[in-house]
């Protein structure tokens, strides 16, 4: 289908230029190819389309009908286009985000960037922190909150969720005798992730549920990558989002601790203030980056 459409639209532009030459001139490409393109579309459909002689061309009248509809279909492509450029154009600005810092690996980075290609007039300025900044006295136009959200005057919209997986060092483990269920973990040497620290934690099988009713957090952090740090060194168990423990899985730093078990996936939200200075900047970002789920 698209060796056809190629060919319609050359086919179009032989007879607008009045001759292949001309054609090929406009299109870049040599006069042999013009003339190969609308003979193979000749070709395919069984009839001439075009009356050739050494001093012009005329259509014939399956030509002629066929002109008509790749006319509709050229000018319709072109509106489409001239529609999407329109609407990426009309964003400008500077949009400044705010995040956590676990998010600087992860998948949402990649659709930020996309983001920047799609709309070259947004400037996009980055805030990577361990701490909840203030939205408003920060300055910011939007953040990125994980975890559940709590009743506030702002805007909200859940735009992905990543899994988490509990994990140790092998060295850990070792020290530890076998355990057959994550309940029998209690007692284990666990690295919290401030502010959880002494959390319970459910593990969900095929109609089972399990729960680690408090955690024995001898260290928290505030940071993931700490806690990811401290359980690759053999302080413990923790549980950290896949995408950051996968390749030290890969590299034989960590291993998974009962991965026939799932811990629930943890939410993430785009959250704006309902006055945003640049509300239609705002829910663009939102629209896109909820669309890449």
């Amino acid at each position: 289908m698209l060796d056809e459409l190629r060919q319609i639209a050359i086919f179009a532009k032989t007879v607008d230029h009045g001759s292949f030459r001309a054609a090929a001139q406009a299109l870049q490409l040599s006069p042999s190819v013009v003339s190969s393109h609308v003979g193979q579309l000749e070709k395919r459909l069984g009839t001439a389309l075009l009356y050739r002689s050494t001093r012009k061309l005329s259509l014939t009248p399956d030509g002629e009908r066929l002109l008509e509809s790749a006319h509709e279909m050229i000018n319709a492509a072109e509106s489409g286009l001239q529609q999407i450029s329109n609407q990426t154009s009309q964003y400008s600005g500077v949009l400044r985000i705010t995040m956590p810092a676990l998010f600087t690996q992860s998948i949402l980075i990649d659709h930020i960037a996309e983001f920047a290609r799609e709309y070259p007039k947004v400037d996009l300025s980055l805030d990577f922190s361990e701490m909840r900044r203030d939205i408003i006295a920060d300055g910011f136009d939007i953040a990125i909150r994980a975890g559940d959200m709590k009743d506030s005057s702002f805007k909200a919209q859940k735009i992905f969720e990543f899994a988490r997986c509990l994990v140790a060092s092998p060295a850990y483990l070792e020290t530890q005798a076998k355990v057959k269920s994550p309940s029998d973990l209690n007692d284990w040497d666990w690295i919290a992730l401030a502010p959880v620290r002494g959390k319970k934690v459910e593990f969900r099988k095929v109609r089972k549920r399990q729960s680690v009713q408090k955690m024995n957090s001898r260290i928290s952090a505030n940071s993931v990558h700490a806690v990811t740090r401290l359980a690759r060194v053999g302080s413990g168990l923790a549980i950290v989002p896949e995408y950051i423990a996968a390749p030290h899985i890969v590299a034989g730093e960590l291993e998974y601790v009962f991965p026939d078990w799932s811990i629930d996936p943890i939410s993430v939200y785009a959250v704006w203030p309902s006055n945003a200075p640049r509300d239609g900047l705002t829910k663009q970002l939102v629209k896109f980056l909820k669309a890449k789920q």
